[in-house]
C-alpha cells in the first residue's frame, strides 16, 4: 500500500510546476506524510490517555488538526467535499496560515528536547514547493489513506521511507551524499555493538541512516523497561548537521522510525574547533559516513591541529576528539586514507594509531556506493589505547555491486563471524603495529592471503611460441595439399 502510494504521489509531484526533481518528491512527500504521521500519534497518545484516567494536551491546536484542514469528513467517514480545500484556497491556507502557525509551535514548546520544538525547527527550515492546490488536494487524499497505528504498518512505512530517501541521494549530485546502504549500517552498528545508556553520535547525520539503525538494535538488544525507552528517546542519539534538506529528511526519518524529539542540530560541525571539546561534550559511541571529496576553506581548517582541504579528513579528526576514552567508532572514509603519502594523511594515521586502538579495517569493494564511484573502507577504534595489531578483512563479492545488483547483509556474514575473533581467512589478516613503517605509517590493503597472480611471460618468449605455432600450421597445410 505505502510503495502505491508513493509511486502515485510521485506522478502527481512530476507534473507540478514546483517539484523538478526526486530532491523536491521526497521532500515535498515528507511534510504531508509527517503531518498525518503527527496525526496519528496525537490519537494514539489520547487513547493511551484515556485508558490510563489521564488528561492529554493535544500538540496541534484544533484548527490545524489534519481532519480539519487536511481531510475534513462526512458522519459517513468519506471526504466532505463541501468543507475540503482545494485549488488556491488549499494553497494559501498551507502557505500562509499552517506553515507559520507550525513554525512558531516551537515558542511554546518546553524545552528542545520536546516534539512542539522540533515541529517548530522542521518547519521553519521547509517551504511548500506544490504550486497547483489541485495536485496538493491529491496528494493530501493519497496521504491521508496510509494508517501508521500498528507496529507493522509504522515499520513498513519506515522501510519504504528510507528507499525514498536512497532514490533522493541517487538524484543528488554526489550519489553517497544523502544514504548510506543499510546493509552497510547494519553491520557496523553490530560490529560496534552499542548499548543502552551509552551516548550515540553522528556529526555528519545526513538522513539519519545510523542513528535508526542503532535505535532499531537496541530495541531488539534486550526487554526493555519504561526506564529505558525514556533512555532511548532522549538521551541516547545526538547528530548534527550542515544542510538544510538532510537536516529536515533525517529529523523526520527520526521521528517516523518512532525517536520523537531527536537530538539533531542544523549546524556545520567542522565549524567548531575541536580544541573546545570538553569531558562532557564528548560520547560513547561515533556511527558516521561523513562527506567526502570536499574542499574546505582556510579558516575552516583553522579548527583543527592537522590542516587539510579533505572534508572527511577533518571529520576524522573531530571524531577522535569528541570521542570518550574507551568509546567505540564505526567510520567510512576513502580507502586512499590508508596510503596517501601527503602530510597530512600521514599526520592524521599517526594520531589514529597512536590515540587510538585501530582494530579492524573493512575494505568495501567499488560500487558500494551507487553513484559515487569511489572505494571506501571502514574503520572500527576504540580510543585510549594505542594500536597493536590491526585485522583487515577484504570483503571480495563474485559479482559488480550496483544499482542493480546492491550490497546485501549475507555479503558480509563472513566478515561479522570472523570479526568477534578476528580469524585469518583467504579474506583476512593481521598486521603487527610495529611492522608498519613508521616514516609513513601505511596502512594499505594488501592480503597477503590472495592468490598469486600468474606470472606474465617475457614478449620474446610469446614471440618464439608464436613462430612455432605458425610452423607447425603450415606443416600441417602442406600434409593437407598433398592428400589432395
Amino acid at each position: 500500500m505505502f510503495e502505491q502510494t508513493f509511486k502515485n504521489i510521485d506522478d502527481i509531484l512530476h507534473k507540478d510546476a514546483g517539484c523538478s526533481s526526486e530532491l523536491d518528491y521526497v521532500e515535498q512527500t515528507s511534510w504531508v506524510l509527517f503531518l498525518k504521521y503527527l496525526d496519528d500519534l496525537e490519537k494514539d497518545k489520547q487513547t493511551k490517555a484515556d485508558l490510563s484516567g489521564k488528561e492529554y494536551t493535544p500538540i496541534i491546536s484544533k484548527e490545524y488538526k489534519w481532519e480539519k484542514w487536511a481531510v475534513p469528513k462526512t458522519k459517513e467517514g468519506k471526504l466532505d467535499h463541501h468543507k475540503a480545500l482545494s485549488g488556491d484556497d488549499l494553497k494559501d491556507f498551507v502557505d500562509l496560515k499552517l506553515f507559520p502557525y507550525l513554525k512558531k509551535i516551537k515558542i511554546s514548546a518546553a524545552g528542545p528536547d520536546t516534539i512542539e520544538y522540533k515541529i517548530g525547527e522542521i518547519f521553519s527550515e521547509l517551504k511548500n514547493k506544490i504550486q497547483s492546490g489541485y495536485n496538493l488536494r491529491e496528494v493530501v487524499n493519497l496521504i491521508d489513506e496510509l494508517r501508521f497505528r500498528s507496529h507493522k504498518e509504522k515499520h513498513e512505512m519506515s522501510h519504504l521511507y528510507e528507499g525514498k530517501i536512497k532514490n533522493m541521494g541517487n538524484a543528488g549530485r554526489n550519489g553517497g551524499e544523502y544514504y548510506t546502504p543499510r546493509p552497510l549500517i547494519k553491520t557496523i552498528v553490530k560490529v560496534v555493538s552499542p548499548k543502552i545508556g551509552n551516548k550515540i553520535y553522528d556529526g555528519a547525520v545526513g538522513s539519519a541512516g545510523f542513528l535508526c539503525e542503532a535505535f532499531n538494535y537496541l530495541k531488539k538488544s534486550k526487554k526493555l523497561g519504561t526506564k529505558d525507552m525514556s533512555v532511548l528517546q532522549k538521551s541516547t542519539f545526538f547528530g548534527k548537521e550542515k544542510k538544510s534538506l538532510a537536516y529536515i529528511i533525517g529529523t523526520m526519518n527520526m521521528i517516523l522510525h518512532g525517536i520523537e524529539a531527536p537530538n539533531i542540530v542544523h549546524t556545520n560541525t567542522l565549524s567548531e574547533n575541536i580544541s573546545d571539546i570538553q569531558e562532557k561534550d564528548r560520547y560513547d559511541v561515533i556511527l558516521a559516513n561523513p562527506p567526502f571529496g570536499g574542499k574546505e576553506r582556510k579558516e575552516v581548517q583553522q579548527n583543527f591541529p592537522i590542516k587539510t582541504g579533505e572534508t572527511a579528513f577533518l571529520f576524522l579528526q573531530h571524531f577522535i576528539k569528541i570521542l570518550k576514552a574507551g568509546g567505540h567508532a564505526g567510520v567510512v572514509i576513502k580507502n586512499t586514507f590508508l596510503s596517501n603519502t601527503d602530510n597530512a594523511s600521514i599526520s592524521l594515521r599517526k594520531t589514529l594509531l597512536e590515540s587510538c586502538n585501530l582494530h579492524t579495517v573493512l575494505d568495501m569493494p567499488g560500487g558500494t556506493f551507487t553513484g559515487a564511484g569511489v572505494k571506501t573502507v571502514v574503520l572500527f577504534f576504540e580510543k585510549g589505547a594505542p594500536t597493536r595489531k590491526v585485522w583487515f578483512y577484504q570483503l571480495n563479492l563474485d559479482r559488480n555491486l550496483g544499482k542493480t545488483n546492491p550490497l546485501n547483509e549475507d555479503d558480509l556474514a563472513e566478515f561479522v563471524k570472523l570479526q568477534k575473533k578476528k580469524e585469518n581467512s583467504d579474506n583476512s589478516w593481521s598486521v603487527d603495529f610495529k611492522d608498519v613503517d613508521m616514516s609513513t605509517f601505511d596502512l594499505s590493503v594488501k592480503n597477503p592471503n590472495a592468490p598469486e597472480a600468474p606470472q606474465l611471460r617475457h614478449p620474446q618468449e610469446i614471440l618464439v611460441e608464436m613462430k612455432s605455432l605458425d610452423e607447425e600450421t603450415k606443416n600441417i597445410l602442406n600434409s593437407i595439399k598433398e592428400l589432395l
